[in-house]
């Protein structure tokens, strides 16, 4: 039987030696985008687990994210990927509920958890743990969330380790003031802890190939704080306005040489007072994204404000018309999304319609916004100046949203702290775009 022989050299980067011989407890690494700071921890957690399989000792590791249902597309499959390049899949067999990877012969697991079922994750008793990773590490709301999972799994060490050895990997935020960038600055320079910084220009064995360069470059030249926070993992800093208005582009009318294929809903609600929001996109062929149209109603000053039924019955209506017109013909509607906090419209809806609204699943709105920046720096959205025509009330202009993500700003001061806030007036197209961009990030090919 034929054996691999893993290469170190030629599969982890000199850049990351310190990574791979790293003795320490508690190992940071933070970069940017592509630069296979993932890669190399898993790579290493196989690596680490082999050594006691080869001994015929059971072995344990813990992989976490901060929401469990992120796990299947990135760190199950990512173990699976470097098991496969130790030539060891016959060896190993992976498990979905719940999410397992075992190898056979001396029952070594890797356990998968998202941090927001803690109480199931304290509970389990695993031992003979050797090694723990927190993948996407800035999603978790503060360290304490890592100290309160951390003492579990250093009671449950493998009694041949020396200790628990902890991994953190994280793109960092924007923001210099988030929690986690403070948190790894403070550890620069403790005994125990490595704190390591990579980005895609680290790369010398030519893992960043040309496509993944060339998408690298278009973001560089629409937006080059964009480029320097995701690629290079600088925290750049919020400034006042939330949005660079020159990424917005406009379209006189729609592309001849592109054609529309799916499209997507995506509405905040208002009550007494607040606007209600109703964006219509439309996903292109060439994976452009186009806003069509927009249903805004604003009750201020009205007498007769309009009722949940009222507005579901414009709402039907609107999305009736905009998406049988005759450009949009075959492009099917593929997601409605609503703002969480929203119940008697959409209940109204689908008494009234039997159709069900998506509710957003709401992040922080510096993350929420992160969605849109993305999209933006890609130079891949455009609004129609014109839509086309449906001659319905509230309807047929983009000038309103246009308008308010103009205005569109951090509140002073805030942009120094953990949780930023926004000016929470004239917000409501601003509000459903990030709503579609997150409910939808996978379709329109955002970071998730």
């Amino acid at each position: 039987m034929s054996k691999t022989i893993f290469n170190v050299q030629k599969n982890i980067n000199p850049h990351f030696k310190d990574v791979w011989t790293s003795k320490k407890p508690y190992n940071i690494l933070k970069g940017g985008r592509n630069s296979f700071k993932s890669s190399v921890i898993v790579l290493k957690l196989v690596f680490l687990m082999i050594f006691y399989i080869t001994q015929g000792k059971k072995a344990n590791v813990v992989v976490i994210r901060k929401v469990g249902n992120t796990i299947r597309d990135s760190v199950f499959n990512k173990v699976q990927w470097a098991i496969r390049l130790f030539g060891m899949s016959g060896k190993f067999k992976p498990t979905v509920a719940p999410f397992k990877i075992t190898h056979k012969k001396t029952g070594s697991t890797f356990y998968f958890y998202g941090q927001d079922d803690f109480q199931k994750l304290k509970s389990n008793d695993i031992d003979d743990i050797i090694a723990v990773w927190y993948e996407e590490a800035a999603e978790f709301a503060s360290q304490e969330e890592f100290d309160q999972s951390n003492v579990t799994f250093m009671r449950q060490k493998h009694v041949d380790a020396k200790f628990v050895q902890f991994f953190w990997s994280y793109n960092p935020p924007r923001n210099p003031y988030h929690w986690i960038n403070e948190w790894s600055d403070e550890m620069k320079g403790e005994e125990d802890y490595l704190v390591h910084e990579s980005s895609y220009l680290d790369d010398e064995l030519g893992f960043v190939t040309e496509q993944m360069l060339k998408d690298i470059n278009r973001i560089k030249n629409n937006d080059y704080d964009y480029y320097r926070y995701i690629y290079l993992g600088e925290p750049v800093g919020l400034g006042t306005n939330v949005y660079n208005i020159n990424l917005f582009k406009p379209l006189e009318s729609l592309p001849s040489d592109d054609r529309v294929i799916a499209l997507f809903y995506s509405m905040d609600t208002g009550h007494s007072v607040s606007a209600t929001s109703c964006g219509c996109y439309g996903l292109t062929a060439k994976g452009n994204v186009i806003r069509l149209n927009t249903y805004y109603y604003s009750p201020a000053g009205q007498v007769n404000k309009k009722a949940p039924s009222d507005l579901s019955k414009e709402i039907f209506e609107y999305i009736k018309a905009t998406s049988t017109q005759e450009p949009y013909k075959g492009a099917t509607i593929r997601k409605r999304t609503i703002d969480s906090a929203e119940g008697a419209l959409r209940n109204q809806y689908y008494k009234d319609h039997r159709q069900h609204w998506l509710p957003i699943n709401k992040l922080k709105k510096v993350d929420m916004v992160d969605y849109v920046h993305d999209l933006l720096a890609q130079g891949r959205f455009y609004y129609l100046e014109n839509p086309l025509p449906t001659g319905l009330k509230h309807c047929d202009s983009n000038e309103i949203f246009i308008e308010e993500h103009k205005k569109y700003q951090w509140i002073e001061g805030t942009q120094n702290t953990d949780n930023p806030q926004v000016v929470k007036e004239d917000d409501h197209t601003c509000d459903e775009f990030q709503y579609f961009c997150v409910s939808n990030a996978r379709d329109l090919r955002l970071k998730v």
